[in-house]
């Protein structure tokens, strides 16, 4: 039937086959959590801050018109 050295080599086949998809997992993950952090620390501040700078142009001149500006 099967010599034992074709099984040696699907045998070391499917090890690297192995140790591939645990490389493929571990950069997929690495690069969820990078695009999560990005999106923690760049889209959502912009995100809040489309919402606070018009309050804020608004007290500010709001104010300067107080003060006579």
């Amino acid at each position: 039937m099967i010599d034992s050295e074709l099984l040696a080599k699907l045998d070391e086949i499917s090890a690297k086959a192995d140790a591939a998809y645990k490389a493929a997992e571990s950069t997929r993950k690495y690069l969820f959590w990078t695009g999560v952090i990005t999106v923690a620390l760049i889209v959502l501040p912009l995100i809040g801050l489309a919402f606070v700078l018009p309050q804020f142009i608004a007290g500010y001149t709001t104010n300067l018109s107080a003060l006579g500006l």
